[in-house]
């Protein structure tokens, strides 16, 4: 699949695994339910509980471990945003890039990245309220 602005291809090659099994080596289920909502009570957002518990707690899926996705079990313990977190993140980096371009109004190659982000919001918002997840009279 082709990057969205520009013209190569995409190098990633992130692949889980071919089957979705928990090692019995790892956490059990109830432990890694209770730290992923230990680590939402911090403040962590998903990704980087993801993060923490492959890293620090040696879980590799969560799916696998659980049966469902950690967004689930965040729902189900009313930790969730009240944003998705691309969404908030994109929001963020438009941010500091107006900050950047206050101070630096010349800088027409990071004017450009700005709409481009901007873009990315607006299909993001468009799907999003298709989907239901954001009210359809949210606006920026």
């Amino acid at each position: 699949m082709a990057r969205m602005h520009s013209r190569k291809k995409g190098t990633a090659s992130s692949t889980h695994p071919v089957e979705r099994t928990h090692p019995e080596w790892s956490m059990n289920a109830t432990d890694i339910e209770k730290r992923i909502v230990e680590l939402a009570r911090e403040g962590q957002p998903p990704a980087q509980i993801g993060i923490t518990l492959r890293d620090s707690y040696g879980v590799p899926d969560v799916r696998a471990a659980l049966g469902k996705k950690m967004s689930d079990v965040l729902a189900e313990h009313d930790l969730q945003g009240d944003m998705p977190e691309d969404l908030e993140n994109l929001m963020v980096k438009r941010e500091n890039l107006r900050e950047h371009l206050a101070e630096n109004s010349r800088d027409i190659e990071n004017r450009r990245n700005l709409y481009l982000i901007e873009a990315k919001i607006r299909r993001l918002l468009k799907y999003y309220k298709r989907e239901g997840v954001i009210s359809p009279d949210f606006r920026l």
